[in-house]
């Protein structure tokens, strides 16, 4: 049986594509190429860096011989995106940076071999900001993504003939890092999409778009194969349309990896499983200290209404105290640079990637790197060197772990006092402008970063699940926090206010 004509292959969620695969409604090489066709009509989106459209073809008639044969795996079929973070064996793996050139790997992530060992199609490979620095996808060498959903206020004409020009401004940011990821399933680019998050780019990405993504507990994925930005912070997660969908990608993606020292050694669960469930009795932590100066009233509202949505889905709401919160950002912006600056010291060169030649291997060095990395990456270096020199060690990096230390334990406290979650606002608005941020003034850009870094900080699972509109018609989403390797809890807290709210989509203009 194939797909009626009138039926648009590319609106199916994850879940409902794996269904209908399964009975032969059509078949992998249709959807595939159903979404090989809008991306080619969203090109001015800027979604994608690399485009395989030949090797999604070939994995698709693959996964049609097994469909056929009622073999394949979990994913069989299904066509994704890729960051462009994730090393992919024999296609181009670059950070979305200068320096790197057009390094092809010839080896593969872990992350993204098991999406493949489950049968899964790769569109192409994801824009995201350099080297995953930014939180609006506009320091990627490839340019700014634009979000899906269209300004208020503009015309689909006007909307268009900005997208398809050099100078975007104007039009909304998806959000970043993995901008790429978060706006290729907002607009029906990919049925979901690898992403990464380091202090929040899967999570404000998916707020920004009306998605849902997960950045599950530090350790669940492996990172190897992975570029690294801030190693002990960095971990692997999906963006995808539904929280089902959240569920079954990650099921794939996680799981202890002996080649990833950081990579925990714990049994997988079927996330799925967990969607739906009751939350009847689950105590759900409302923590003050997240109603911040400068959060928009209408932030504040969609909290109260989630915070309802699971009192009457039998939830009990606890008012809990995370005290060293306040300190969560500027620690981030120590420890994370910190890391970046010793991650990114390979890349000199010599071995791999851009090289701009000097008159001796040091200015060579010199001038590879001032050319090869863009202003963000440049200031994140020159921070986390600084933080880390003789004379300041100790006053900035040292006492930026002693306050990411409190700020676990405060989680540790109230998951010791019985919470089984913690709802908070995702972002303190919704999407803003390309440019709109000005590149003058960083740290009002870190500011996006404010309900989210925590998570990272102290290593827990978190999830953002699309949970309303502002008055402009733009989505917000509102974040769940989970205790350490218990997204399955977080999974089923997700699910109520997904069915609460509704989904969002945005609507097509490009």
């Amino acid at each position: 049986m194939t797909a009626s004509p009138s039926t648009d292959l590319t609106t199916l969620g994850l879940s409902e594509a794996r269904d209908e695969l399964r009975k032969k409604s059509f078949s992998s090489v249709e959807i595939t190429k159903a979404f090989l066709a809008n991306m080619e009509a969203a090109r001015s989106l800027n979604a994608y860096v690399v485009e395989t459209p030949d090797k999604a073809l070939r994995m698709a008639a693959m996964s049609d011989e097994k469909l056929s044969r009622g073999e394949g795996g979990p994913l069989e079929g299904l066509p994704l995106g890729i960051k462009d973070l994730f090393a992919t064996d024999g296609v181009r793996t670059t950070a979305c940076s200068k320096i790197l050139g057009d390094f092809t790997p010839n080896y593969e992530s872990t992350v993204s071999s098991q999406l493949w060992r489950d049968g899964a199609v790769m569109l192409g490979k994801l824009n995201c900001d350099e080297f995953a620095m930014g939180s609006s996808n506009e320091t990627s060498a490839f340019g700014p993504v634009v979000n899906p959903w269209m300004p208020p206020n503009w015309t689909a004409e006007r909307a268009k003939a900005a997208a398809a020009g050099t100078d975007k401004g104007g039009l909304l940011v998806p959000g970043g890092s993995s901008g790429g990821s978060a706006a290729a399933v907002a607009a029906n680019l990919c049925l979901a999409a690898t992403a990464t998050d380091t202090g929040g780019s899967i999570r404000q990405p998916a707020a920004f778009t009306g998605t849902v993504g997960i950045k599950p507990t530090y350790g669940r994925c492996s990172r190897w194969g992975v570029v690294a930005f801030a190693s002990s912070l960095d971990q692997a997660g999906p963006i995808t349309k539904t929280v089902r969908d959240a569920a079954i990608f990650l099921k794939s993606m996680a799981g202890h990896d002996p080649k990833d020292t950081t990579s925990v050694d714990l049994p997988v669960p079927d996330f799925e499983a967990a969607v739906g469930r009751s939350i009847k009795g689950r105590r759900i932590g409302i923590p003050r200290e997240y109603r911040v100066d400068g959060m928009s009233p209408e932030i504040e509202t969609l909290w109260q209404r989630g915070i309802a949505m699971l009192k009457e889905a039998g939830a009990e709401i606890v008012d809990i105290s995370l005290p060293h919160t306040k300190y969560a950002l500027p620690a981030y912006y120590i420890v994370a640079p910190a890391e970046a600056s010793s991650n990114l010291a390979r890349y000199d060169g010599v071995r791999y990637g851009l090289r701009v030649p000097g008159r001796d291997v040091i200015e060579q060095y010199e001038m590879t790197r001032a050319a090869g990395f863009g202003k963000e990456v440049q200031r994140r270096i020159m921070i986390g060197t600084y933080v880390l020199s003789a004379g300041y060690y100790d006053a900035y990096y040292v006492r930026a772990q002693r306050i990411r230390t409190l700020i676990k334990q405060d989680f540790e406290l109230a998951y010791a006092d019985g919470i089984d979650a913690i709802l908070t606002p995702a972002t303190p608005t919704a999407a803003f402008g390309i440019g709109e941020k000005s590149a003058a003034d960083p740290i009002e850009m870190y500011l996006n970063d404010i309900f989210t870094v925590t998570v990272n900080m102290a290593g827990l699972p978190g999830v953002v699940v699309p949970a309303g509109l502002d008055d402009r018609g733009l989505p917000l989403g509102l974040q769940l926090i989970g205790r350490p390797f218990d997204e399955e809890t977080l999974f089923s807290v997700a699910q109520v206010i997904e069915d609460g709210s509704g989904h969002f989509r945005a609507s097509r203009w490009w």
